[in-house]
């Protein structure tokens, strides 16, 4: 995860009466945090860089310090001083975190900050922050045992093979065309862990004492575990050789679609289905994005 700003550090004196501007230094800050599903601690970077100085800016040092808040704790911090010229230099803070988050079922977010110090000759210090609480780390992932962090907003792909599962990967495709969320950052589709919820998704989508070919069965978009089933609203659809008759092929973000595939395709899906929701660490009401590849 990245964050990118800008900080604009000034110089004035004041002369008889008077302040004027004596230097400037437009820099970006980069604070930059990565770690893994499968571990509880991850790691935080400030980098930062002027590209412009004039002045008593050229004159300027930086360094810093990492704090946080939250659910976790702090191993290391580091950001030496060091001067501020020339243009288009990189200066580097790094610090390590860990989350406090132990028990079963709990989950925790934590909140990284720098403060950046800047110092120069003949003029008092000043400061800037920059700060990101963008890991969520939890204990609560069905079929998990292990403490892992994730960015939870982030709308991950859950990606089906066109080869491995065509007629799964038709539906979706013509699902996905007609209107129906889950394609796009836009418009994901949402993670339910709500059984009851599920069920209805999946009764309303595919009632029970509906014709199913021989070795076919009903598969449903948006997917049952979603909340954007047939249980939030909208209208069933359907597709021409999807072998379900008198519904109509509506168009529209809300609603449904059912269609008969091969079981075997629909083996494949709820297969994919729960091997993602876990290595992604998908909570309720965690974003996603379905795909598909060849």
């Amino acid at each position: 995860m990245c964050l990118v700003s800008g900080i604009r550090y000034t110089t004035y004196r004041t002369v008889n009466g008077h302040r004027r501007l004596t230097g400037s230094a437009d820099i970006v800050a980069i604070n930059y945090s990565y770690g893994e599903t499968n571990l509880p601690s991850w790691g935080n970077q400030a980098d930062v860089s002027a590209y412009r100085l004039w002045g008593d800016g050229k004159k300027a040092f930086i360094g810093g310090k990492a704090s946080k808040s939250g659910s976790c704790k702090q191993h290391e911090s580091k950001f030496p001083t060091k001067k501020l010229a020339p243009v288009n230099s990189w200066k580097l803070g790094e610090s390590f975190f860990e989350t406090t988050i132990t028990r079963h079922g709990a989950k925790g977010r934590c909140t990284n900050k720098w403060t950046l110090r800047f110092t120069n000759p003949s003029y008092p210090p000043a400061k800037s922050s920059i700060k990101m609480n963008e890991f969520r780390c939890d204990r609560a992932t069905l079929g998990r045992n292990d403490i892992g962090c994730v960015i939870p907003w982030y709308a991950s792909p859950l990606i089906y093979s066109k080869s491995r599962a065509p007629q799964l990967a038709s539906h979706v495709t013509r699902a996905q065309n007609s209107g129906l969320p889950g394609a796009s950052f836009k418009h994901p589709l949402h993670r339910t862990t709500d059984e009851a919820r599920r069920k209805r998704n999946r009764d309303l989508a595919c009632p029970d004492g509906e014709t199913r070919p021989p070795g076919k069965t009903c598969d449903e978009y948006p997917v049952a575990t979603s909340q954007e089933g047939l249980a939030s609203g909208g209208k069933r659809r359907t597709f021409p050789g999807c072998s379900i008759p008198n519904v109509p092929s509506r168009t529209g973000l809300k609603g449904a679609s059912a269609c008969m595939i091969h079981k075997a395709d629909q083996d494949y899906q709820g297969g994919k289905n729960n091997a993602f929701y876990r290595s992604e660490r998908m909570l309720e009401g965690d974003p996603f994005r379905v795909l598909i590849e060849n």
